[in-house]
């Protein structure tokens, strides 16, 4: 298993970045949109669909939509991120209240329905950070991988307080804490790097924690479809790693909120 690991990361993330930073404009919309409609693929088999057939005719009908919000510049908006942060809301309650709730999204359009919510901002959010001029999209892209590490070295020394037993059994407040505490210092080192003055240092500071817990709403949310659908991963595309949703799952929570409130605060 290790070694598949090694293998599958020793190819994708130079590819991974090099898209992502290598790319501008159309080339790189759809780099990002191709990304999207793997998790899309997965998503549909999370969502209770088997037929390959089906599967393919939704993830083509999500790949139309996303070409109609290319032409009409909507991948560009602001709308879909407005729309992620009222579904995300949503997808807290459901979380939170594990398995209670599972009666209101658990049939099969209504977890379609939750993955556009899910999907279609991240790719807005990829294409609106990279338009920033890419350091922002490199900036939460640690954020997110720094939570991830602090959450784990912390949940270990540290873990006792369950999140949310119900969902992931592994995860606990402190590990929360500790990828807090991570993300905080790369916010303060960004501040000190780009010579922000004193209040955009501090909302910095303020909107890196909240994308950070949003960032373990994302994880939460796919652990909670995987334990509804009774499946270990969202698929088996990258040998040793799983699916695609499972290394994007906190980013299609963190990439459109936080080119959001970057919208609303950091780009004044």
């Amino acid at each position: 298993m290790l070694k598949q690991r090694v293998m599958t990361a020793a190819w994708l993330a130079p590819l991974v970045l090099a898209g992502l930073f290598g790319l501008q404009g159309g080339g790189y919309a759809l780099f990002t949109a191709c990304i999207v409609l793997l998790g899309a693929w997965e998503w549909t088999n999370l969502a209770g669909v088997e037929q390959p057939l089906k599967r393919t005719l939704l993830v083509a009908g999500c790949a139309v939509l996303m070409l109609l919000m290319w032409l009409t510049g909507s991948a560009h908006a602001e709308w879909p991120l407005w729309l992620a942060a009222a579904g995300w809301l949503a997808n807290l309650v459901w979380v939170a209240r594990y398995p209670r709730l599972a009666i209101q999204w658990h049939s099969t359009p209504g977890r379609l329905l939750m993955g556009l919510w899910v999907l279609l901002p991240c790719w807005v959010g990829f294409n609106i950070l990279r338009e920033s001029g890419a350091i922002w999209l490199l900036f939460v892209l640690l954020l997110v991988w720094s939570a991830d590490i602090g959450a784990y070295f912390a949940g270990r020394r540290w873990g006792k307080r369950k999140l949310a037993p119900s969902v992931s059994p592994g995860k606990s407040w402190e590990g929360v804490f500790g990828g807090m505490a991570a993300t905080t210092l790369l916010a303060i080192g960004f501040a000190i790097g780009l010579s922000l003055g004193l209040g955009e240092s501090v909302a910095l500071v303020v909107i890196t924690l909240l994308v950070t817990l949003i960032s373990v709403l994302g994880d939460l949310l796919e652990s909670m479809l995987k334990r509804y659908r009774d499946v270990k991963d969202s698929s088996q595309l990258l040998p040793g790693h799983g699916g695609v949703l499972d290394r994007i799952d906190s980013l299609t929570a963190a990439i459109p909120l936080f080119a959001l409130l970057y919208l609303q605060v950091l780009s004044l």
